[in-house]
């Protein structure tokens, strides 16, 4: 990697580099996420090249990638011609972008396919067995979907104290079951409680 960057930034582009195979996205592509992530000022390809000291072509490609995924956007600059390339700035935006790209490419396909596999008339006791299976990952999966929906639309803050409530979150749902289990109470009394 060129001299031109920190080694603090040397370092966090390294290690995006080599968790970007872990996430399943190429080596270079993490690389130069990472480094248009920390820059202060947008990136052009020439830019780009010349401090990881890597083919053009490599980054064009890579661009393009980090581009279908909606992490960097393109900017031009008065005056300059070439393409400039920025990441956003707000942290859970770039998650909520993540996840609904992988989402969209990802879960979505594996709805489709298990919902098509419940369709099916299931001829043998194999098939009945797969199904029911099949059933139960749908619903999770379908599930969490739904609660991704809902999350997905809060405010940064609202979400950021849900995070860090972590288990307290569990805890407080275990104790409104409780209340409802009290002898007495009515489950209509509970649920009004709830909303």
């Amino acid at each position: 990697m060129s001299a031109l960057m920190s080694p603090l930034v040397r370092s966090f582009v390294s290690h995006f580099g080599e968790m970007g195979s872990r996430w399943g996205i190429n080596r270079t592509v993490g690389q130069i996420y990472a480094l248009i992530y920390v820059s202060q000022r947008p990136l052009n390809a020439d830019d780009i090249t010349e401090a990881l000291q890597i083919s053009r072509s490599n980054v064009s490609m890579s661009l393009k990638e980090l581009q279908s995924w909606r992490l960097v956007q393109l900017r031009h600059l008065p005056g300059d011609r070439r393409d400039y390339f920025e990441a956003p700035a707000d942290t859970w935006e770039i998650f909520r972008r993540l996840a609904e790209e992988r989402r969209r490419r990802e879960v979505e396909p594996t709805l489709t396919m298990l919902r098509n596999a419940m369709l099916e008339v299931p001829t043998c006791e194999e098939d009945r067995h797969a199904q029911e299976r099949m059933r139960g990952m749908h619903e999770l999966i379908d599930m969490l979907s739904t609660w991704f929906d809902e999350v997905q639309h809060l405010d940064p803050r609202t979400l950021s104290q849900l995070m860090r409530m972590g288990s307290r979150v569990g805890r407080l749902l275990e104790m409104g079951s409780a209340l409802r289990a009290l002898p007495g109470l009515s489950s209509s009394e509970t649920d009004r409680d709830r909303d």
